[in-house]
């Protein structure tokens, strides 16, 4: 049987991606995610131009659509959607007025230190262990669903903060500042012009997609062990749910291989997951999942040692044939 070499393997790949490619685009897929933002938009300035459309229906909508775009903010900064830089930027400033915090604070607090976990030494600032070490658990979950982004969201800005004020990354002190800047600005500018309106059909959406995508490292990594290889995530594996959400139920995959793009997340978790991470770990549905957990505080967690047991035998069947492909590479590249 012959190996594909890693360089081999790149090169088949190049095609394939420039067939995902648009002129603007890096992958065509990131036009939902781009119509996410749209959409939103349109929600928010419709109740704010439109007195007819100040309505639940419109509210509860936008308060949706805040979430989803919080959901475009993390994919975006993992994986820029635009070919250009300007662009991209730009666009970090769109999604920082959609929720009231400049898009780039995921860097730090995402990208660099919740992926690791506590490996680098640097615990997670939305740790949900850290969490309850610091304040009185509730008896009744749903209240510590609601409570958790009021301490774990000042202890996520204090960190970018001093992560900002450190950092050699200059381009990050200007970027950051400039969406403060378009989005407190604009929120400004909309309170001086239409005080109540903004307050109830602005305001609110803003702050209910930041605050929810703060719970989702609740709802992703309680009762998971954050220190094993492939059970430190809650999946949520629903087909209609990863449509609108743009695959981001895959979180073990994604962890594991964050440089992948959002739009291969499913294939890529049935293929590397299966087996590895604990069945007690992939919800087919978020929405029972939290009434569950929740509101019933009815637990499923994993079985620690089972888990680990499983994960030890998978990496000792794996081991000797990587270690092969390791040697069949280095042979290829040394021709």
């Amino acid at each position: 049987m012959s190996v594909v070499s890693a360089t081999e393997e790149h090169a088949q790949a190049k095609p394939a991606r420039r067939a995902e490619e648009t002129w603007l685009l890096h992958h065509r897929a990131d036009r939902r995610q781009i119509g996410i933002v749209v959409v939103y938009w349109a929600l928010l300035f419709s109740m704010w131009l439109v007195p007819a459309c100040r309505n639940v229906v419109f509210l509860a909508l936008a308060c949706y659509f805040s979430f989803l775009n919080a959901v475009v903010i993390h994919n975006h900064l993992h994986k820029g959607i635009f070919k250009s830089k300007t662009l991209n930027r730009a666009f970090r400033c769109v999604l920082s007025f959609g929720s009231l915090y400049p898009a780039s604070a995921n860097i730090a607090s995402h990208n660099l230190v919740h992926h690791h976990f506590d490996d680098d030494g640097q615990p997670d600032w939305a740790d949900p262990y850290e969490y309850y070490q610091r304040t009185a658990r509730f008896s009744w979950p749903l209240l510590n669903l609601i409570h958790f982004p009021n301490v774990v969201g000042p202890n996520t800005f204090n960190g970018v903060s001093r992560w900002a004020t450190t950092t050699r990354q200059k381009d990050f002190r200007r970027q950051y500042l400039i969406e403060q800047v378009f989005a407190f600005g604009l929120t400004g500018v909309l309170f001086a012009l239409d005080f109540w309106t903004t307050l109830f059909f602005i305001l609110i959406p803003q702050l209910w997609g930041a605050r929810g995508i703060l719970r989702i490292n609740l709802i992703q990594h309680d009762g998971c062990d954050t220190k094993s290889e492939w059970n430190h995530s809650r999946n949520f594996v629903g087909r209609f749910f990863n449509w609108i959400m743009c695959n981001n139920g895959y979180h073990t995959i994604h962890h594991n291989r964050a440089g992948l793009h959002w739009s291969v997340l499913h294939e890529v978790h049935r293929k590397e997951c299966a087996g590895r991470v604990d069945p007690a770990l992939d919800e087919p549905s978020m929405t029972w999942y939290l009434v569950r957990t929740f509101v019933l505080g009815m637990s499923r967690s994993i079985d620690r040692d089972a888990a680990q047991q499983r994960e030890t035998e998978i990496a000792a069947v794996l081991a000797p044939r990587a270690e092969r492909l390791a040697e069949a590479e280095a042979a290829s590249l040394a021709e």
